[in-house]
């Protein structure tokens, strides 16, 4: 979206800045702003990408940081309107909190797009992708196995279906249980440990 907006003419450099809550709000009175501010000057002329924006507006959490820093967004916001493009994301219901934390907001963020969740052949698409990185393979045993998990968590899924977070989760432990299965064995191959079989599928 950066090299998008940057093709168009609307922004000098294009650059994404990526960050959310834990980059924007500080722990004490009058830091958050500072904290913020920060931030958004390391986006200038480029895009400010906030990742589960509804962090910043806890359910019913009083005396929370995360207001001082959402009015400091709206503002400079307004301040650099030709250098800074802000997208926001999150869970459709908790955004809605975010939207109607400061009435500014639904003027500033007035275009939505909506993501559908992963079906099953693509989750398993990308757990694959995530085994080629770590130099894993799924025996064909192994992707029915798996597949038919990420079915069943699809079709059982809510609002917050992790999606590709799920599916690294499924790695992580699918590792896990392989290094304890093998840990069984006196020699192990490294044909062995680049393998996972149906019985590491968590």
């Amino acid at each position: 979206m950066g090299q998008i907006y940057k093709q168009l003419g609307i922004l000098s450099q294009g650059h994404v800045v990526e960050t959310d809550r834990s980059g924007l709000v500080a722990g004490y009175v009058g830091q958050t702003a500072i904290k913020t501010d920060t931030a958004i000057e390391s986006a200038l002329d480029g895009v400010l990408f906030i990742d589960e924006a509804y962090a910043l507006k806890p359910e019913e959490a009083k005396n929370d940081f995360g207001q001082e820093s959402i009015d400091t967004l709206l503002k400079r916001m307004e301040d650099y309107r030709d250098r800074l493009v802000v997208i926001v994301a999150g869970y459709s219901e908790e955004m809605t909190r975010f939207i109607d934390a400061n009435p500014g907001l639904k003027s500033r963020f007035n275009k939505y797009f909506y993501f559908e969740d992963y079906n099953p052949t693509e989750l398993l698409t990308i757990f694959e992708k995530i085994c080629e990185q770590n130099h894993f393979k799924l025996t064909e045993k192994s992707k029915t196995v798996l597949l038919n998990k990420l079915t069943d968590l699809y079709v059982n899924r809510d609002q917050k279906f992790g999606n590709a977070r799920l599916v690294r989760n499924i790695f992580e432990k699918t590792i896990e249980r392989q290094t304890n299965r093998l840990v069984k064995y006196s020699r192990v191959s490294k044909e062995m440990m680049s393998t996972i079989m149906p019985e590491d599928i968590s």
